[in-house]
């Protein structure tokens, strides 16, 4: 059985934490511990302290397990702008090592982690990093989200292209419906089931909220856990 996997997505605001909430809803439905992982975030406020990040602090709270915030979000940054440029504002130099090391306690303490990107699968990190390294630094099988817009299409045949060509194991793509109102909404989706050699692990119209897993979502977390 795998004990995580990776949600990347096809660009940023293409409702990767949803799609990340809702599966760990449909975990932890099973019986399973299951934790959020948000391993740089750039956008953040101060609360007791320390800067949170909203991703990540829905994450922490879907996942219900007794972590402190640190934990399931290791480098976290102000600005909303790519992570690379907060991290070199920050004088921070991002470490996979340090990323590893805190993913490692996380899955600890759970019997499941499911780990969410920033940005796209190109987004860079650093010097030589992005967020496609740390997929594979990870070892961890990856959810593709495509967020439903227009410009969809595109967006997600390069994204399988790219994750596909890097090594690492597509295990399947989520629809997430971020433009309400989406003209040829359906028909979209049709095309992306055709045109994509990844299988659909399941839609989450706009409408949907996090905490509702429907019978799609109950077909994905088998695909999800290996079984």
């Amino acid at each position: 059985m795998n004990r995580g996997v990776f949600v990347t997505g096809t660009d940023t605001g293409c409702g990767k934490t949803h799609t990340s909430m809702a599966l760990i809803h449909a975990l932890r439905d099973q019986g399973l511990r299951v934790a959020g992982f948000k391993p740089v975030a750039a956008g953040a406020d101060w609360h007791d302290g320390e800067l949170r990040n909203d991703d990540a602090s829905a994450l922490l709270a879907a996942s219900g397990l007794d972590l402190p915030y640190a934990a399931v979000n290791p480098y976290c940054f102000a600005p909303a702008i790519a992570p690379h440029l907060a991290a070199a504002e920050a004088q921070v130099t991002i470490s996979f090592g340090s990323i590893l090391a805190a993913f490692e306690k996380v899955r600890a303490a759970s019997d499941f982690v499911v780990v969410e990107g920033a940005g796209g699968w190109r987004v860079p990190l650093g010097p030589g990093l992005d967020i496609q390294g740390l997929a594979l630094a990870l070892g961890l099988p990856v959810i593709l989200v495509v967020g439903l817009r227009l410009g969809c299409l595109n967006h997600a045949l390069l994204s399988e292209q790219a994750i596909k060509a890097s090594g690492a194991a597509l295990l399947g793509w989520v629809g997430s419906q971020v433009e309400p109102g989406m003209p040829r909404l359906q028909e979209n989706i049709a095309t992306l089931e055709v045109e994509l050699s990844a299988p659909c692990l399941g839609v989450l119209l706009h409408r949907d909220t996090a905490e509702a897993a429907d019978g799609t979502w109950a077909i994905a977390t088998g695909t999800v856990l290996g079984r």
